[in-house]
């Protein structure tokens, strides 16, 4: 789940394997064959209107137990579907709109996907859920704060969702982390609550250390300062593997 396209970096990452992070196209063919229960994010031309083929992923994939929908034709916060298929949802037909500028699937996305799964888990072996608020990071490059602030408020109600279904499961860990900072951001001197005044060092990636939060089954874990690439051992080692 993403509020950017499904084919852009981080979601990207989980379902493909490519020599550059630019080749949509080649991306949603790794997607379509990795077999991912649950997709939500943007990139609808990615999948329906390709420049290297004539091949309609998203047709495709309906021959291959998917329910494919897209914001065409139902708002996310109308999606109702049923755990017998694999579920691909479409937000955009390239990028999604900021959520300053009406975008609104990211917070009804994050409650209706931990449902979903846990209906599709079958054999109560578990399940693993990424869900990415793509955007905060492009407010960093734009040094814009508003942005920031925007998209971190949607999260944070995402993150809220998820935690409601985590207190209630009682057997689900949800863990909170970025992959990076981005343009070294610093609140000033003199803001307050409703005033934030945030001011900028780069307009890319920094070397901030990052905060891990965690909840639920085995959090202590998650505990101290390490390598991020030490999350992915962690969440092996809690998981079973």
């Amino acid at each position: 789940v993403a509020n950017c396209s499904i084919t852009h970096a981080t979601p990207a990452s989980f379902a493909a394997h490519n020599r550059t992070r630019k080749n949509y196209e080649e991306i949603a063919l790794d997607i379509m064959e990795a077999e991912v229960d649950l997709l939500i994010g943007g990139g609808a031309k990615f999948f329906e209107r390709r420049k290297m083929d004539d091949r309609n992923l998203s047709t495709e994939l309906r021959s291959r137990n998917y329910a494919v929908e897209s914001f065409v034709n139902i708002e996310m916060k109308d999606v109702r579907p049923s755990s017998d298929k694999n579920y691909f949802y479409l937000t955009a037909d390239t990028e999604p709109l900021p959520f300053s500028q009406g975008r609104d699937y990211l917070v009804p996305a994050a409650e209706m996907a931990p449902a979903f799964l846990e209906k599709r888990d079958k054999n109560n072996k578990g399940f693993f859920l990424m869900i990415e608020a793509s955007q905060i990071d492009w407010g960093g490059h734009a040094n814009k704060s508003d942005y920031i602030i925007s998209e971190m408020i949607e999260f944070d109600n995402a993150i809220g969702k998820v935690l409601d279904f985590a207190k209630k499961d009682g057997e689900t860990l949800v863990i909170v982390t970025a992959d990076h900072e981005t343009g070294g951001y610093a609140i000033q001197y003199g803001s307050k609550m409703d005033s934030i005044d945030g001011a900028f060092t780069s307009d890319y990636h920094t070397a901030d250390l990052i905060p891990v939060f965690a909840y639920g089954p085995g959090a202590e874990h998650f505990a101290g300062i390490y390598e991020n690439t030490a999350i992915f051992d962690k969440m092996k080692e809690l998981f079973g593997f």
